[in-house]
């Protein structure tokens, strides 16, 4: 049929945002790009400025073929682990997707249960524009939810560190204890409740 588009091998790029920080949910993001509608300067989240990786964001929901992003709760993540769980973000992404992928490609070097072939690449948000906007797709989504947030519980500065444990952080989270936003199991969290004699207690 003349001027239809040919068939396109649909690769899925899945990224993750969070695994590193003590409060908030880990994040994961797949995506199919278009090659009939590519877009300039996607690279690992980050290497962007936040400026950057917002208007990236809008450009890849405008022109990918499909994308989705899915997380795993704190609850989650004391339940499973931070790996565990990171994997199991990834599965939801993949599986929200409106369009079926051809393979999927994850970065890093574990691979969730999918249900497509998959492989893993470590660096793979520096050298494949899929996991590229895969990473930003996660990491503005998790930024988002962390301001989100930070509205809820201002005593914790979230807005300014995202939850990952900066000197800042753990100094204030010292003074006003963890609430249900923090994962219970990383060891700052736990040494703050031993600090202030509740040792989980308070969100347990």
């Amino acid at each position: 049929m003349a001027g239809a588009r040919p068939e396109f091998r649909r690769v899925c790029g899945v990224d993750e945002a969070g695994r590193g920080p003590i409060a908030g949910p880990v994040v994961a993001a797949a995506v199919i790009l278009d090659p009939a509608h590519p877009i300039e300067g996607l690279r690992d989240s980050k290497q962007l400025s936040a400026r950057r990786r917002e208007y990236l964001s809008s450009v890849i929901h405008e022109r990918c073929v499909a994308c989705a992003v899915a997380w795993s709760t704190v609850e989650e993540i004391d339940r499973l682990n931070i790996l565990q769980a990171t994997l199991l973000a990834m599965q939801r992404a993949v599986a929200a997707l409106s369009a079926v992928p051809d393979e999927v490609w994850v970065d890093g070097n574990r691979i969730p249960v999918l249900a497509h072939p998959a492989r893993a690449i470590v660096g793979g948000d520096r050298l494949y524009a899929p996991i590229s906007a895969a990473s930003i797709l996660a990491k503005t989504w998790r930024d988002a939810e962390m301001l989100r947030l930070d509205a809820l519980y201002p005593q914790y500065g979230l807005a300014r560190h995202k939850g990952y444990p900066t000197r800042e952080h753990i100094a204030l989270l010292a003074q006003h204890g963890a609430c249900e936003i923090y994962r219970r199991r990383f060891a700052p969290v736990q040494a703050a409740n031993a600090a202030r004699g509740m040792r989980g207690s308070s969100f347990s």
